[in-house]
């Protein structure tokens, strides 16, 4: 994340030198647009806390051991409704796995985590309308459910 910020920072510094006045004003437009996310992304980021304070490891665990289309139901909702980034995704579906837990409902916990956004549905509405939210976000869950049963079928 350092690298990212560091050339960030050394492209920034190229752009200010190259066009004072545009640079500023570009990073006045970025700053503008952020502040006008900023409600949402509170409200995003109250939703993952409780998620997360709610839904400990050990309960998905529980849930996810059991190979059945209701739990793999259930794995594919909580998927797409909880709010994880990849880098704490991965090891937890790693400790899921050695606890027991099997490949297809990991698969499709994990996989729809990362593409449906059920939190995140309204602020990406706002941005591309609904229908197009909603139809990313269906074929990503029917995707993600895809992949899991595929998964399940080769590990």
């Amino acid at each position: 994340m350092l690298a990212f910020n560091v050339i960030g920072l050394c492209i920034l510094v190229v752009c200010f030198a190259l066009d004072r006045r545009k640079t500023v004003r570009s990073v006045r437009r970025g700053l503008m647009m952020f502040w006008k996310i900023v409600p949402e992304m509170s409200v995003v980021l109250i939703l993952i806390s409780i998620a997360l304070a709610v839904l400990t490891p050990a309960q998905l665990r529980q849930w996810l051991s059991v190979d059945t289309p209701a739990h793999f139901a259930t794995a594919l909702v909580v998927g797409s409704i909880a709010l994880i980034p990849g880098f704490i995704a991965f090891p937890l579906a790693g400790v899921l796995l050695r606890n027991g837990a099997s490949v297809s409902l990991v698969a499709g916990f994990v996989t729809t985590l990362l593409m449906v956004g059920v939190v995140t549905l309204p602020m990406e509405a706002r941005y591309f309308g609904w229908r197009t939210a909603l139809i990313r976000n269906g074929l990503s869950f029917i995707g993600a459910a895809a992949i899991a049963l595929a998964m399940g079928r080769l590990l």
